[in-house]
């Protein structure tokens, strides 16, 4: 209601600014275009969500501006399509979660449309202690340049469990271990950092340009975004 509240402020105070921009604005004259407003909201009250989700939208643009450096930056070979990107798509997941699994596909038919995408992923394990085990001998595939067949691999036996981690580490030709590296653990905290700055609610999530979508959004919502994403650079 705070939020709401606030907006509605905001709303009648820039609709008077836009309709005399430049130019004082009388007290009387302000009350007349606030009165117009205020009878306008009142009688279309379904533009306030929507103004809402713009406002945060916006907010969220902010912080992943702020943040865009470590949001981009793939841990060691945590990355797949063009090294130079002109338009990069992060995804936040867990090898538990059956949406990330669905999303996988979504992500592929990307990767082998648009030859000037690169696509990053970032380990958010939030389903359980197999979630996080899994996402450590991720990292440690992505240190040996072994990550994308290792991810693919894992992905495609379902629930990470130890037997089904240990069949995607030998598929992809890798037996590195976790066991030695404090950066994996760091690594996996500096993503839920990111995580509660994006105001993520689960897996999967992705960040393309200045946009957070959340869930399984498919093909076509993620095409949408990086086509706007690339219209704006």
């Amino acid at each position: 209601m705070i939020l709401a509240a606030g907006l509605v402020g905001v709303l009648l105070g820039a609709s008077a600014m836009a309709l005399a921009p430049g130019a004082p604005v009388s007290g009387q004259d302000r009350a007349a275009i606030e009165k117009i407003v205020h009878d306008y909201i009142l009688a279309h009250p379904e533009i306030i969500p929507e103004a809402m989700e713009r406002l945060q939208a916006r907010e969220i643009a902010k912080v992943v501006d702020a943040n865009r450096k470590a949001i981009e930056t793939p841990f060691a070979g945590a990355w797949a399509g063009a090294a130079d990107g002109d338009v990069v798509l992060v995804e936040f997941f867990d090898y538990a979660c059956g949406y990330c699994r669905a999303s996988q596909p979504d992500v592929e038919r990307l990767l082998k449309e648009d030859k000037k995408l690169k696509v990053v992923w970032r380990e958010f394990p939030v389903l359980g202690e197999d979630s996080r085990k899994a996402a450590l001998v991720s990292l440690a595939a992505a240190e040996a340049g072994k990550y994308k067949a290792f991810h693919d691999k894992l992905f495609a036996l379902g629930r990470p469990s130890p037997d089904a981690v240990k069949s995607a580490q030998a598929a992809a030709g890798t037996s590195a271990s976790p066991s030695a590296s404090p950066r994996f653990d760091a690594e996996i905290e500096k993503n839920y950092d990111l995580a509660r700055a994006l105001s993520l609610t689960g897996t999967p999530a992705f960040i393309v340009g200045g946009k957070v979508l959340q869930g399984a959004v498919g093909y076509d919502a993620l095409k949408d975004a990086i086509v706007e994403a690339r219209a704006k650079k």
